[in-house]
């Protein structure tokens, strides 16, 4: 039998711990209730997937030529940087004229982004974002929410988890997973053979005495520090109950686990590791693991690279070269795109009541800093891909007079998935600056 890494064992540990800490990997409900509000939700908007690209999305690179107002897809040709999703055009609503300059962007807003809130670095979520908020309100799975950022491998190798896009409240950042070996062991490591097995096993042991450990120290800290604590007792509760969680449903895992091969375990370069990645969110999307996938194409920093591309720059310089007509982010956009349409080939290929998986879902893609580095905000592109089970127009253009903010976008969402609000983490104050209306933005509700 192979000898178990001890400074791997020691590096996957911290990377669930911190996969945990602030998270509610499964929300306070039994499963059984979880099973019955998932059969009472038939017809309804089952999964959205959010994917944020760092360094800004110019909207240069994705507005159809000619197109200087709203307008049908039909009959006109995308730009070459977003040119993967042609032949899906009728399926995706490319939408300028939100704006985000409350929310601090410049190099990114961080956890702003998806909160709709001042964000920047260093600076602590303010409040849940809504990729958070959904996986709370879709129907129930296993792993409510899966969070994965792609990144240089140094920076995945060396940074195994990081949370800078997504929180469940005020002061309590979630964790994405970087490195894709720690997740399939997370995922799949109840159903592997060999060392992967071996490694679940032998984790799973430690997370095991470590949650007993610890839950019989930290009484005599002070109040604050007691509270960090309990948060660190409460992520081994977690990782030790979705591995008990996933065991259970290990004959049905086994139809979607990915090949487990070079790509994971010799990467030539990030790229192998994007892919690996994205083929995990895919199988908990497709197996049902989970209803709601973040993805951080530079985990929301300012670094990344994609070498694998043939893009020898890397990191903050590539915010600075301006994104229209460029080769480098023609390459980066395209990529991205294509992701995008696996994800939609994947869960089109899946059936689901009357339709399949795609019919009932919701794509998000977007920057964690609007249109580019060092900006206002004035100006924050999306494309929306899929209608969301009926309820988001497809297969046009939309421009908006740059008045409503991304909060009004994510209202939008949470009406589109029948859980109404007047407005998403927006008091009267804040939105009497930034957002003249209530509610939705009709323009995209079908």
């Amino acid at each position: 039998m192979a000898l178990i890494n001890r400074r791997g064992m020691l590096q996957g540990v911290t990377a669930s711990i911190g996969a945990a800490v602030g998270a509610s990997l499964l929300p306070g409900r039994a499963l059984a209730e979880s099973a019955t509000r998932a059969t009472t939700s038939a017809g309804k908007p089952k999964r959205i997937i959010f994917f944020l690209q760092n360094q800004g999305f110019d909207p240069e690179t994705c507005v159809p030529e000619g197109l200087d107002a709203g307008a049908s897809l039909a009959g006109v040709t995308l730009p070459e940087p977003i040119s993967p999703l042609e032949p899906y055009k009728g399926k995706i609503n490319i939408i300028t004229g939100i704006h985000g300059r409350h929310t601090s962007p410049s190099h990114s807003a961080y956890f702003g982004a998806l909160g709709g809130y001042r964000g920047g670095i260093g600076v602590a979520p303010s409040g849940e974002t809504i990729d958070h908020v959904l996986s709370q309100l879709l129907p129930q799975t296993i792993l409510p929410h899966l969070r994965i950022g792609m990144d240089a491998l140094e920076n995945m190798i060396s940074r195994p988890t990081l949370a800078t896009l997504s929180a469940s409240g005020p002061g309590k950042p979630l964790f994405m997973h970087s490195n894709p070996n720690s997740l399939y062991e997370m995922l799949f490591g109840g159903i592997s053979t060999g060392d992967v097995k071996r490694r679940f096993e032998a984790r799973s042991k430690v997370f095991n005495r470590i949650e007993e450990l610890a839950g019989q120290g930290g009484r005599t800290l002070p109040t604050k520090e007691r509270e960090r604590y309990d948060s660190y007792v409460d992520g081994f509760r977690e990782v030790n109950g979705l591995r008990e969680r996933l065991a259970g449903v290990s004959d049905h895992l086994k139809k979607f686990a990915p090949e487990y091969g070079d790509k994971f375990l010799k990467p030539e370069f990030e790229t192998d590791w994007h892919d690996s990645l994205l083929d995990l969110g895919i199988a908990a999307l497709k197996s049902g693991v989970t209803n709601v996938l973040t993805i951080g194409s530079g985990r929301g920093e300012i670094f990344g690279s994609w070498k694998g591309l043939g893009v020898v720059q890397a990191g903050h310089n590539l915010g600075h070269v301006k994104q229209p007509d460029n080769p480098i982010w023609i390459k980066i956009r395209q990529y991205n795109c294509q992701m995008l349409v696996k994800l939609m080939d994947a869960l089109e290929s899946m059936p689901e009541g009357d339709g399949t998986m795609m019919d009932n879902t919701l794509i998000v893609y977007t920057s964690n800093n609007a249109d580019k580095q060092h900006t206002s905000g004035a100006n924050w592109p999306f494309i929306l891909l899929g209608n969301c089970s009926g309820r988001i127009k497809t297969g046009q253009y939309t421009q908006l007079d740059g008045k409503r903010p991304i909060n009004a976008l994510y209202t939008t969402l949470l009406h589109a998935i029948d859980a109404p609000r007047d407005r998403f983490n927006m008091d009267k104050t804040t939105a009497g600056m930034h957002d003249p209306k209530v509610g939705p933005i009709e323009e995209l509700m079908a």
